[in-house]
């Protein structure tokens, strides 16, 4: 597998607290060089970045993030906000508490409910797979699968920990058709990715491996 193959699947991220439009616009220029999947900015930058990559770049952005316990009317309003600004994915964070309590239903409604707001844009569900029992997150596979959504995915990097080869093995076992894989945070060379890639992941959110191809076009060998 090239590492222009990985790139594709990369959605070349920038989600800290202190990100500056310089930065992200720096992160959209990598993105257009070398053809990723997204990028995946915050929220209050979608606008910005989308009038500028245009039809360039796919832009992702964040609702309900890092935690996951924010309302569904709100999460709705996040995720109807970014879709006017031009976002072409949405991630959204579900309620870990809720799932602990096995409030199932209202899990399923909230995901349904954003995935109708999404329509044909895509939708992608972390589920922090670093809190979660096996159990969770056999569950969670299933209420994914029912909600419509595009994308099941494991972490925000915002946690105690980030995708790991078992996780999205187990993903790629319990996952409905049409479901699909993205892992995120703790990926750092080409062979995590490849690997990630191997056991199912469609998508993998980094900025590892853009930093990588750079380097390696320094060295003249990209």
């Amino acid at each position: 597998m090239q590492i222009s193959d990985i790139l594709k699947k990369c959605d070349h991220t920038l989600l800290a607290q202190t990100a500056t439009w310089e930065e992200i616009k720096a992160v959209c220029d990598d993105g257009i060089k070398y053809s990723v999947a997204s990028v995946c900015i915050p929220a209050a930058y979608v606008k910005q970045a989308k009038d500028y990559v245009g039809e360039k770049l796919k832009i992702c952005t964040v609702i309900g993030f890092p935690n996951g316990y924010s309302t569904t009317a709100a999460k709705l309003f996040e995720c109807k906000d970014a879709l006017s600004n031009g976002a072409d994915e949405i991630d959204t964070v579900i309620n870990i508490g809720f799932l602990k309590s096995q409030r199932y239903d209202e899990i399923l409604f909230e995901l349904a409910e954003l995935k109708k707001a999404c329509g044909d844009k895509i939708l992608k569900v972390i589920i922090e797979t670093c809190l979660l029992t096996e159990e969770e997150k056999i569950k969670m596979c299933h209420i994914v699968t029912q909600s419509g959504a595009d994308y099941i995915k494991t972490s925000t990097g915002f946690s105690s920990g980030g995708a790991t080869k078992e996780d999205v093995a187990l993903f790629a076992k319990h996952i409905g058709n049409g479901v699909r894989i993205k892992a995120a945070a703790g990926i750092s060379s080409l062979e995590d990715a490849k690997e990630f890639i191997s056991l199912g992941a469609d998508r993998l959110g980094t900025s590892r491996i853009v930093k990588i191809a750079k380097n390696l076009a320094d060295d003249g060998t990209y």
